[in-house]
């Protein structure tokens, strides 16, 4: 080895010094950076396996939120089934109380039928009650009442609606339509309207027990009026029993009346 060679020993043992340690710093550092990666393979692992978990929770908690809402929407299903229930309940009670309201103002107006009857024993005014009732609860538009003359054995009409009293025929009593209600005590009901005035489509016989006293001859309806209701009915069966006992009474009454005036015209010519 020359001279010049060993005075270089120290220098470049000094710069194999500075690269081993340059060397070390740089392998110090590849470690620490291996470490830091290591480090965060590890934390996105971590998070990954969080994420992973997190997307098993929201799968669950999504089902049960389906699951939850399913069952809303059955119980959403029952509750409009009840309100349907309780709509047509309600429906059905309106109704009921509509009928049970006109069966109320059917009630009244039957008694105030029966009241206006033997209100009076004016025969007149019986026979114009007889026919308000007809006009305005039954709603007859061609009709008429008839009164049974004892003496001839006749039916005669006495007051009417729709047509002159003249127009309506006589009816012997036991023949024809009128005069075999009148004697057997049943009644004639049919629908719809007759033209021919010996054969009404309602006949209401009038009797007082067995003792035939008239009738009531129905031949048209109003014309909003289609058919007969059961309030029809009931007035009458009123009208069968109530306008023959007022007819009868306001006969009587009429027959005394003469009678008290023709006894008391025969005390004044005796007293004269």
């Amino acid at each position: 080895m020359s001279d010049d060679e060993r005075q270089n020993l120290p220098v470049r043992a000094e710069e194999f010094l500075g690269m081993f340690r340059r060397g070390a710093e740089f392998t110090k550092e590849l470690l620490e950076e291996n470490q830091r990666l290591r480090r965060q393979l590890v934390e996105v692992e971590d998070r990954q396996t969080t994420a992973a978990g997190d997307d098993v929770e929201w799968s669950k908690l999504r089902e049960e939120l389906i699951a939850r809402v399913r069952t809303l929407e059955s119980e959403r299903e029952d509750v409009l089934e009840r309100l349907r229930a309780v709509e047509e309940e309600n429906r059905l009670f309106a109704g009921r109380y509509l009928e049970i309201e006109e069966e109320n103002n059917n009630l009244a107006n039957l008694y105030v039928a029966s009241y206006q009857l033997h209100s009076t024993l004016d025969l007149g005014e019986v026979l114009k009650i007889i026919i308000e009732i007809v006009i305005n609860l039954v709603g007859a538009e061609l009709f008429a009442v008839y009164v049974l003359d004892e003496r001839s054995g006749q039916l005669e009409a006495v007051a009417s609606e729709g047509a002159e009293v003249k127009t309506f025929p006589s009816a012997p009593l036991g023949s024809g339509p009128i005069g075999e209600s009148v004697l057997s005590g049943e009644m004639i009901l049919e629908e719809g309207a007759s033209q021919d005035l010996d054969h009404p489509v309602v006949n209401i016989p009038l009797r007082v027990e067995d003792r035939p006293i008239g009738a009531i001859a129905i031949h048209r309806l109003l014309s909003q009026k289609e058919s007969f209701s059961p309030l029809d009915h009931e007035l009458f069966t009123l009208l069968a029993g109530h306008a023959a006992t007022a007819i009868f009474a306001a006969q009587l009454h009429g027959h005394s009346e003469r009678k008290l005036n023709t006894i008391q015209g025969f005390i004044d010519l005796l007293t004269k």
